[in-house]
């Protein structure tokens, strides 16, 4: 790929779209994720994958059952790993040579996080998937997502939603008069309380001048649309750009 046309993003993808609406990994969904990604690879982008784990354990939800908060958010971030290696098969199976990075150390299963390897495995044309989130509770996986986006000096974060293809006024599925915005900066989306990812995460890409776009990723084919840098969802950015 040319300079002029040299394209890397990290993609968030949720931990419940894995699961397609259950508890554990649905192999047809994360099959569908992973030809999408192949196809923005095929086409010359360097993709880096950040995904959650909500479809095995929410550290938030734990705690309100009565579990100690940092403990939940540790069974969290091993629920994002298995479906790092979920994606990571998938994508292999798509011909994609794939690393699975975590920020937990298991050897046995996937590289420490290590974001200068991470950028030549990118460089190389693999996908890198980063599990773990921060290796620390009490931090999203969004905010994890800004901050690999950061270190590997992506171009743009990609936030796949399910349910809203879009950043609205309001929840558009219980709010008729919500409107759609197509373009707004991260401190408008903060003034109106927005809250597409966490705050941590808004901070991260605001005071770093890194785009966000947000989209859905319930139509087919919108994940590779977003990774080769078709014009869907909201772009979030800074001020200035």
């Amino acid at each position: 790929m040319s300079q002029a046309t040299f394209r890397r993003v990290v993609l968030k993808l949720s931990g419940e779209s894995f699961g397609g609406g259950s508890v554990g990994v649905d192999p047809d969904v994360v099959q569908a994720v992973a030809r999408q990604i192949a196809a923005g690879v095929a086409a010359g982008v360097q993709v880096a994958v950040v995904v959650g784990g909500g479809n095995f354990f929410r550290g938030a939800e734990l705690q309100r059952r009565g579990m100690d908060r940092a403990r939940a958010d540790y069974m969290g971030m091993l629920g994002t790993v298995m479906n790092c290696l979920a994606l990571q098969d998938f994508l292999e199976k798509e011909g994609v040579d794939t690393r699975v990075q975590t920020a937990i150390a298991m050897a046995q299963v996937a590289e420490a996080y290590l974001p200068l390897r991470a950028i030549r495995h990118l460089e190389k044309g693999r996908v890198v998937i980063f599990g773990a989130g921060a290796g620390m509770p009490y931090f999203s996986t969004d905010t994890v997502a800004a901050q690999r986006a950061l270190e590997i000096g992506a171009q743009e974060v990609l936030v796949s939603k399910n349910g809203v293809d879009a950043v609205y006024t309001a929840d558009p599925r219980t709010d008729p008069d919500a409107q759609r915005l197509d373009d707004i900066t991260f401190d408008e989306a903060l003034k109106r309380e927005l809250m597409v990812v966490d705050q941590a995460a808004f901070s991260l890409c605001k005071d770093n001048s890194l785009p966000m776009r947000v989209f859905g990723a319930d139509d087919d084919g919108n994940l590779r649309r977003a990774i080769v840098g078709d014009p869907i969802g909201t772009l979030i950015h800074a001020a200035q750009d």
